[in-house]
């Protein structure tokens, strides 16, 4: 039978989401980023580090069993968990009523497809196919802080220096987006089963000085298909990414921007670098002074 409210306490994280999972004849799928957090400690920190009150509502996505949801439930005011797998949510709404926990709203729905309810706080073991797709959705809302698990390698990506090896199309998106803290590392020993990579947890504050468009988006996309080029050559070579024009247009626009940030290869360039060369390749377009 699954542990009850009374069993909680006296046996390892580890131990009782084995048991309930094994209870629930549950096999996880490591393909659909079903990584259980089974290290108390870590999960200490994490919900350490969101500093979680009675005022707060909390997002989480990917709530599996229950192993973040239920400790947030006990402080914060709401947590809205939602899970994809709705045997996964059927277990975590029976944890929800044995406890006796009433201010969790469980959604069994794609993250990607729905909208969120209003929250304040973002915490989850996220999974790891979805990283850069959620992460983005996140920051077209308005909320204080976000504390998220990701694979280390892609952490790395979202707050990488200029002229670093793990310096992308991630890293110029990010920086206008969000403040990014590397806070802690994670084996892959921490989950059930355990992962092929190691972990970072991140906190995320969002940030609204600038806002970007589709269009710095296509050239930040178009320049890092190639990002130890010169911008120049890189923008030439995938121009498609911005928009279908001939080679001789390219040409003539790549003439008329007359910028030395083109001379630059990619990955020397900064954020506001790319910015600057995206806001004058908007012009351009836009007057259409380069048609022959």
């Amino acid at each position: 039978m699954p542990l009850h409210k009374k069993d909680l306490g006296t046996v390892s994280l580890a131990q009782e989401t084995k048991q309930i999972l094994k209870d629930y004849g549950i096999v996880l799928n490591r393909k659909l980023g079903q990584n259980y957090l089974i290290d108390d400690f870590k999960r200490k920190k994490i919900l350490n580090f969101a500093n979680l009150n009675s005022y707060d509502t909390v997002l989480e996505i990917g709530s599996g069993i229950g192993t973040l949801t239920l400790p947030m439930a006990s402080v914060a005011k709401k947590v809205i968990a939602i899970e994809q797998d709705p045997r996964i949510a059927q277990i975590l709404n029976n944890r929800l009523e044995e406890i006796g926990l009433d201010n969790v709203e469980i959604m069994n729905s794609d993250a990607l497809k729905v909208d969120f309810p209003h929250f304040n706080k973002i915490v989850s073991n996220l999974p790891y196919q979805i990283s850069s797709p959620i992460t983005f959705k996140f920051l077209e809302y308005d909320f204080d802080l976000a504390i998220l698990m990701y694979q280390k390698e892609f952490a790395q990506r979202m707050n990488a220096q200029v002229d670093s090896p793990h310096y992308s199309r991630l890293s110029v998106m990010i920086h206008f987006k969000a403040i990014v803290e590397l806070l802690d590392n994670v084996s892959p020993q921490s989950f059930i089963p355990p992962p092929k990579v190691d972990s970072s947890v991140v906190k995320l504050v969002p940030l609204k000085e600038i806002e970007l468009d589709d269009f710095f988006a296509s050239v930040v996309r178009a320049i890092f298909q190639h990002r130890r080029k010169k911008a120049k050559k890189a923008l030439k070579e995938s121009f498609h990414e911005i928009g279908e024009y001939k080679k001789e247009e390219i040409n003539n626009i790549l003439k008329k921007m007359d910028c030395y940030l083109l001379e630059d290869r990619v990955f020397k360039l900064s954020p506001k670098d790319i910015l600057a060369i995206s806001n004058r390749l908007n012009i351009i377009l836009n007057s259409k002074c380069f048609q022959i």
